[in-house]
């Protein structure tokens, strides 16, 4: 695993949109897999600032998304797919038919899910997969249980969850339930992942994840057996993992 201490969550946004960048440029075709939340947001401003300036082409990358809420249409402004339009693909030249999120609002998300795994393999799988990391140790939304979950299915959200992403809404009672998520089988099997991680409330569970032991209680600790993991993260969210 490399990993990156910057400064402050802006060069941590530079330093992955960098990497992120570099494998763009390396390879125009490539199967980005992308995720939502607060830490990639700078990286993905860097990538738009960068595309109008000249330095990158969108035209050919294919997008897939960690996760979306069950029950939110596409336009909510809390819905993932949401998120994504506002914060890169409406601002670059990217093929909206190469965006992928799954249906918050499908009939059957459970068909959905079988479906999304189809997509990520008819792509021939994910070049690189952003990460966040939850409170918890969670990656997409696959939460600390009794085992690792393959591939993309229906979760439902821990009460820490819920209260964690309450502050995006209007109150907790207004937050899904149940959310459509990668599973760890098809996160790992990209083959680079890229964590982004800021902020001091994340160094307890950076150090669990990634000096303990690996267990399907601490989700994210199962990126140890990952071949190729670059981890970003300013020095408030680093510092127990650099201590130890």
């Amino acid at each position: 695993m490399k990993v990156y201490v910057t400064e402050d969550y802006k060069a941590m946004s530079r330093k992955a949109a960098n990497i992120l960048s570099a494998q763009m440029i390396l390879k125009p075709n490539s199967v980005l897999g992308l995720a939502t939340g607060s830490s990639p947001v700078g990286m993905y401003h860097q990538l738009i600032d960068w595309y109008k300036k000249g330095d990158l082409d969108f035209s050919e990358i294919k997008t897939v998304n960690l996760d979306e809420y069950v029950g939110l249409e596409p336009t909510h402004e809390q819905s993932y797919r949401h998120f994504m339009q506002e914060n890169l693909f409406d601002h670059v030249n990217i093929n909206p038919a190469n965006t992928n999120v799954p249906d918050g609002l499908a009939a059957d998300p459970q068909a959905e899910c079988q479906w999304y795994n189809q997509v990520i393999r008819s792509m021939g799988g994910i070049d690189i997969q952003v990460l966040g990391i939850g409170h918890n140790g969670h990656i997409g939304f696959n939460e600390p249980g009794q085992a690792f979950e393959q591939e993309t299915h229906v979760v439902d959200l821990t009460e820490r969850t819920i209260q964690a992403n309450a502050r995006f809404f209007a109150s907790a009672d207004e937050v899904p339930r149940q959310a459509m998520t990668m599973g760890i089988k098809s996160i790992m099997m990209a083959r680079k992942i890229l964590l982004v991680i800021s902020g001091e409330e994340k160094a307890e569970i950076v150090k669990q994840a990634f000096t303990g032991p690996i267990t399907p209680l601490v989700p994210a600790s199962i990126l140890q057996l990952h071949p190729y993991v670059t981890l970003v993260g300013d020095k408030a969210a680093l510092s127990k993992l650099m201590e130890k």
